[in-house]
């Protein structure tokens, strides 16, 4: 199986009145384990419309799907802000609850879990605000697992 490490450092001279410097990595693993890597990995660059066909209107997307192929599976998701003008940016959400705005070259990675449950939703979503967006994102994740022909 694959190894995926995760690595973030923070570092500033200047904001505190000594020297900030954190660094921290995890290993992704399969459920259960703490020796199995993740066997998949989806990723891809998109352009988010900010509308809908000239309305103006910014449009919410669904950039990753609740799936039954990931319930109960552990996944992680990557995205980037392409974009180069800075008041361009993103806003990402899971359900109703706004997890922050990504102006250009920013970025993020967070845990995710899949729900199907239609009331809760786990979707990850994604609106473009002021211009389209450029976006990468990638998923990290357990593999999927067919349940019907219609899955293929």
């Amino acid at each position: 199986m694959a190894t995926t490490t995760a690595t973030i450092t923070l570092s500033s001279s200047d904001l505190l009145t000594d020297n900030l410097s954190l660094s921290t990595s995890t290993s992704l693993y399969k459920h259960g384990t703490a020796s199995t890597g993740l066997d998949e990995m989806r990723m891809e660059r998109l352009e988010i419309p900010i509308d809908d066909y000239g309305s103006g209107t910014a449009k919410q997307y669904d950039l990753i799907a609740n799936s039954a192929a990931l319930l109960n599976k552990p996944s992680w998701v990557y995205i980037a802000n392409k974009n180069t003008n800075d008041t361009h940016y993103v806003e990402i959400s899971i359900k109703d609850d706004l997890l922050g705005k990504l102006y250009s070259g920013d970025w993020m990675f967070i845990p995710w879990s899949c729900n199907l449950n239609a009331a809760l939703g786990s979707a990850v979503e994604i609106q473009a605000k002021e211009a389209t967006a450029v976006i990468e994102y990638a998923l990290f994740h357990d593999g999927d697992t067919l349940t019907t022909a219609a899955d293929s």
